[in-house]
């Protein structure tokens, strides 16, 4: 995968991600049990990704970062589920996106990495537009506590930010991709039951149709879509990442339209366009060599230093 362009890595994450709420509504099931489900019929998945890896690349280091990282991940997914039931689907995932800021704020707070200036310009309207495409605009007033629901979605967005900046830093250390998913997961799923069975509850018998469900939410959501964010996102930089996985509610959208036939109201329409354009000017630059990369030197570099070693 390190032949191939980042942000297409990203974006094919984003695109399997996309189709987690999708799976969820079908299944029927509660927030904590989503999220249990999603990680622990993804282990057996991750298990012989990672022995064919350590095979290949040897052993791995450390580990502690991923299961951070993971634990960080499993409290934004039952938040967000929460914020869902309060405040609906458009709030929630606006809510939830708010890791657009606090990731390239983490990444300049920590390594002085500093944002560009048409990232600052496109904020604003890449929130605008992702308000617009989660249906923001037909949703009305209606909530069954908003205050609540925007506590939950703003605790969500900001687990959600910390997990994607902790796996950026561990990405940067190895050339591992599949074991950082798998102890991601493993955190992930502790932290869906240790804050989803008090709160909301885990149903372990959710039946044969919603566990069907649940297995396609494993394998997108989790392995596919993670795997492949995790083998981009340490490439970008830190405003570059956050920004294109703002794709993925209007790859929802699209989803949606194709698989279960839903037609988008002309603002969810607007507000893919205004994310794309935003997407599209903050993600031009060409991003930087990957970290475990030697960067090729240009045609006739030895020559030239062969000559002044020479002289």
């Amino acid at each position: 995968m390190r032949r191939i362009d980042p942000r297409l890595l990203v974006i094919a994450g984003a695109a399997f991600i996309s189709a987690s709420a999708i799976f969820v509504g079908l299944s029927g099931v509660s927030s904590g049990t989503a999220a249990f489900f999603r990680c622990a019929l993804a282990v057996p998945l991750l298990l012989p990704l990672v022995r064919w890896e350590r095979r290949r690349a040897g052993p791995a280091r450390g580990g502690g970062l991923d299961v951070v990282a993971g634990l960080l991940l499993g409290v934004d997914l039952v938040l967000w589920g929460a914020a869902i039931e309060d405040v609906g689907a458009g709030i929630a995932t606006v809510l939830v996106n708010v890791q657009v800021v606090v990731v390239p704020l983490l990444a300049l707070a920590v390594f002085r990495e500093r944002p560009s200036r048409a990232f600052a310009v496109a904020v604003p309207v890449m929130l605008a537009g992702v308000a617009l495409a989660a249906g923001l605009a037909d949703q009305g007033p209606h909530a069954a506590d908003p205050v609540r629901g925007a506590l939950y979605g703003v605790g969500a967005g900001a687990a959600y930010a910390g997990y994607l900046f902790l796996s950026r830093v561990a990405g940067r250390r190895g050339p591992h991709r599949a074991r950082p998913v798998l102890l991601a997961t493993l955190g992930a799923g502790a932290a869906s039951v240790a804050v989803g069975v008090p709160w909301h509850g885990v149903d372990l018998t959710p039946g044969w149709a919603a566990f069907g469900w649940l297995a396609a939410l494993a394998v997108t959501g989790q392995v596919c879509g993670w795997l492949l964010i995790g083998a981009g996102l340490p490439r970008l930089r830190a405003e570059v990442g956050g920004t294109l996985l703002l794709l993925q509610p209007v790859l929802a959208v699209l989803l949606g339209a194709l698989v279960l036939a839903e037609r988008p109201a002309p603002a969810q329409l607007a507000g893919c366009a205004l994310v794309v354009a935003a997407v599209w000017l903050t993600g031009r630059r060409e991003p930087p060599p990957p970290q475990d990369v030697v960067p090729e030197a240009p045609p006739g570099t030895e020559r030239r230093a062969a000559a002044e070693a020479a002289r």
